[in-house]
């Protein structure tokens, strides 16, 4: 279970000109990623199409809906890495968030269909931990959370808004500092058209690897997505 650790403090994360960006990055994520906004699908959406097309076998949904996201992932860091420095100084930013959004949406679909509500808050924090795969551990100890056990976990428990704050803040944080790693790996590429193919695959090899870690730290609850419309 996760619970409120009294001997660690959350200012740390708190604290810093970055603080209100981090905050703001996670709430765009989790309003687009998971709810959907101006013609882009929500996660609940998405996982019911999937259960509709694939009646009585969740995993087979699953699986589509990995694959939907890897393939957008895919385009858009081709778009991303097309032509070669000049471009991508202009669209990598842009490109960073929309990968980070799909990933959360995926996450938050693979959920939907294993049975999770989305729009309870706690859950809604377990999946942006997704984001940062083997780190969740250690932002949730700097926020003062306890981990015992997979991020769904986290849901059985219902923090109060000013952890999950925290957590979010984090989290936040956390994807901001991947961001230059992520601007130095694909510059180092920056080659038009070659640039363009290693970006995408770049990109699928991300989005299936925060698969893997949403399959796993969200094993199917009771409550099953029901099938049909």
């Amino acid at each position: 279970m996760f619970g409120s650790k009294k001997s660690q403090q959350p200012a740390p994360l708190d604290s810093g000109p970055l603080g209100g960006t981090a905050l703001s990055l996670a709430q765009h994520l989790l309003t687009v990623g998971i709810d959907g906004k101006a013609g882009f699908d929500s996660a609940e959406e998405i996982a019911k199409t999937a259960v509709r097309d694939h009646p009585g076998d969740p995993e087979r949904a699953i699986d589509a809906i990995v694959s939907q996201h890897r393939k957008l992932a895919g385009a858009a860091g081709f778009v991303t890495g097309l032509g070669g420095f000049v471009t991508m100084i202009v669209a990598l930013p842009a490109n960073v968030l929309g990968f980070y959004v799909l990933s959360t949406r995926m996450s938050a679909a693979i959920a939907a269909v294993r049975g999770y509500d989305l729009k309870d808050e706690t859950t809604r924090t377990a999946l942006l931990l997704t984001l940062v795969g083997a780190d969740s551990d250690d932002l949730l100890k700097k926020a003062g959370v306890v981990s015992t056990g997979r991020l769904a976990n986290l849901a059985t428990r219902q923090l109060p808004p000013t952890a999950l704050m925290v957590v979010n803040k984090a989290v936040g944080f956390r994807l901001i500092s991947q961001v230059s790693d992520k601007l130095l790996t694909k510059l180092g590429k920056g080659i038009p058209f070659a640039g363009g193919v290693i970006g995408a695959g770049l990109d699928a090899f991300l989005i299936s690897r925060t698969a893997k870690v949403a399959k796993k730290e969200f094993p199917p609850a009771t409550a099953a997505l029901p099938q049909g419309r």
